[in-house]
């Protein structure tokens, strides 16, 4: 089952790049006395997630943090190595942390993984958006398929 408003978020870690090569963070370091909005796409570098999504949260920055968020993190199903060529392709800088979920062992346990094997993508991570207060998900938005419209930045502002 998905998560939902209220619930605590899964116990887990993420890839990330550091000035030394791959490392990792865990959700303890992410969201303990943290409001972090977190969000979701299905792959790095595919159409509406560098178009529109990612591009989204790094536009509305400056917003979303003046609402009192200490991070903006995007995750994928994507090694290390390219949510951080993402990132950098995508000039992000320091406004969103790109985590990688290489193996969508955090998809999964959020219940919010998606069988792209049509795609040729084999398992990903769906598209959302999930605002978290100390570890506790306040707000949860999941995209229909295809759809790109309660996960965006615009939509998740409205939300702080």
């Amino acid at each position: 089952m998905a998560i939902q408003a209220g619930e605590k978020m899964p116990a887990g870690a993420f890839g990330v790049m550091t000035e030394n090569g791959p490392g990792a963070i865990t959700t303890d370091e992410l969201f303990a006395g943290k409001k972090v909005v977190i969000f979701s796409v299905p792959g790095a570098f595919t159409p509406t997630c560098s178009n529109n999504h990612l591009p989204g949260f790094v536009e509305h920055a400056d917003a979303i943090l003046a609402k009192g968020v200490d991070t903006i993190a995007c995750t994928a199903v994507n090694d290390v190595f390219v949510m951080d060529a993402w990132g950098k392709d995508r000039g992000v800088g320091d406004k969103v942390t790109m985590l990688a979920d290489g193996n969508g062992e955090y998809a999964r346990a959020l219940g919010l993984e998606l069988d792209a094997s049509g795609f040729g993508m084999g398992t990903r991570g769906e598209r959302f958006a999930i605002v978290v207060d100390d570890g506790v998900a306040t707000h949860v938005a999941v995209e229909a398929p295809g759809a790109f419209e309660v996960s965006k930045a615009e939509a998740i502002i409205d939300k702080l």
